[in-house]
């Protein structure tokens, strides 16, 4: 049985439909993440569960039982803030305790586990000290630890890296997942960063205008995305038109593609293929079917691990392109010429229209 289930939640706000018809099963111990754009129904979706937000149809189930009529505090989930939401007037330690405080437990056992959960977010020598005196990862771990200290079934995190500098969202994450993992509670995190929930989830589910656009592991949201908008909004990628001429032979950027397209259905109109920057070779032999493109590099910025070239294709605007640095292609210059090539295999097609579904 799954651990949290979503049975059909509706939920509108006047005429604007915030979430339409939303369906999930989150198994026990699994990092599920929502992401999506903003105004997409994520934290709608996230506070819904919370019992913030009452849907309007539908049903949410923990362990199986209804939860839809209870109030927030009753719940059994804990929640984490994007803005830390840590009480100024509290010291560290009190902090973490306020939860278990208003449950009435006996000061030995608060003391206990607020000294526990400290050690654990790593804060046990800061428990006295208030939240000005903290940065604001430390806060963020304070709200972490007052969510984890009622020992919830459930933890909801929502945006709660979005206001650190980057090299502290990429530490914390990265300490957020050895937790979650090492406490095994199943976790729903909010996000509309795509890297971020590429490297922290066993599951994401992508929402767009209050609808699931795609369920699944990260790899298969990556690799194999369901629709125009999944291919879109997770990941760079390039888009471009099929041009299938009299001869009955399909051209990509002028090129005829070496091998048949999938099936008859690429012959309708407004058919579309993609392709991932990394899956572009410059100046490279292609192995196998595919079509070689001539260009002229129009930008190319080095990153370190990674050398992005933007290159315009004349007649058909420019393509991104996403190359290991060497010797040679890190000394391109603007309006050098250069070969692409992309190989059959690489190229994803996909139905007409924002989410147009990707044909298999």
């Amino acid at each position: 049985m799954p651990h949290v289930q979503l049975a059909g939640l509706k939920k509108a706000y006047g005429s604007h439909v915030a979430l339409q018809d939303i369906s999930l099963d989150i198994e026990r111990g699994h990092f599920f993440t929502l992401l999506g754009p903003s105004g997409c129904g994520k934290t709608t979706l996230l506070r819904a569960i919370a019992g913030f937000h009452r849907q309007d149809q539908g049903d949410i189930l923990l362990e199986g039982q209804s939860i839809s009529h209870l109030n927030a505090n009753e719940r059994d989930v804990g929640m984490v803030f994007q803005d830390y939401a840590v009480f100024p007037h509290l010291s560290v330690f009190d902090n973490v305790a306020f939860g278990l405080v208003q449950k009435k437990l006996s000061r030995s056992e608060i003391q206990q586990r607020v000294s526990d959960i400290l050690a654990t977010v790593q804060l046990e020598s800061y428990a006295q000290r208030m939240p000005h005196q903290l940065s604001g990862g430390q806060q963020q771990r304070v709200g972490l630890a007052r969510a984890l200290v009622i020992r919830p079934k459930v933890l909801l995190m929502d945006e709660p890296l979005s206001n650190l500098d980057a090299k502290l969202r990429v530490d914390l994450r990265r300490d957020i997942r050895a937790l979650q993992q090492r406490l095994g509670i199943t976790t729903l995190y909010v996000t509309h960063d795509q890297e971020e929930a590429l490297s922290l989830s066993d599951q994401i589910c992508v929402m767009h205008n209050g609808v699931v656009q795609q369920v699944g592991s990260p790899w298969d949201i990556y690799q194999a995305p369901a629709n125009r908008f999944v291919a879109t909004f997770v990941g760079s990628n390039n888009f471009f038109d099929i041009d299938r001429r009299a001869d009955g032979q399909s051209y990509l950027l002028g090129q005829a593609i070496d091998g048949h397209l999938p099936d008859d259905r690429l012959m309708r109109p407004g058919i579309g293929a993609s392709v991932r920057p990394e899956k572009i070779k410059v100046n490279a032999s292609l192995q196998g079917p595919g079509i070689q493109i001539a260009g002229r590099i129009r930008q190319s910025m080095f990153s370190g691990r990674e050398l992005q070239l933007t290159v315009e294709v004349e007649g058909y605007g420019v393509v991104d392109a996403l190359v290991s640095p060497s010797v040679d292609n890190v000394n391109l210059h603007l309006n050098d010429a250069v070969q692409l090539s992309i190989a059959s295999a690489d190229l994803q097609y996909f139905e007409p229209g924002e989410t147009g579904a990707r044909i298999p």
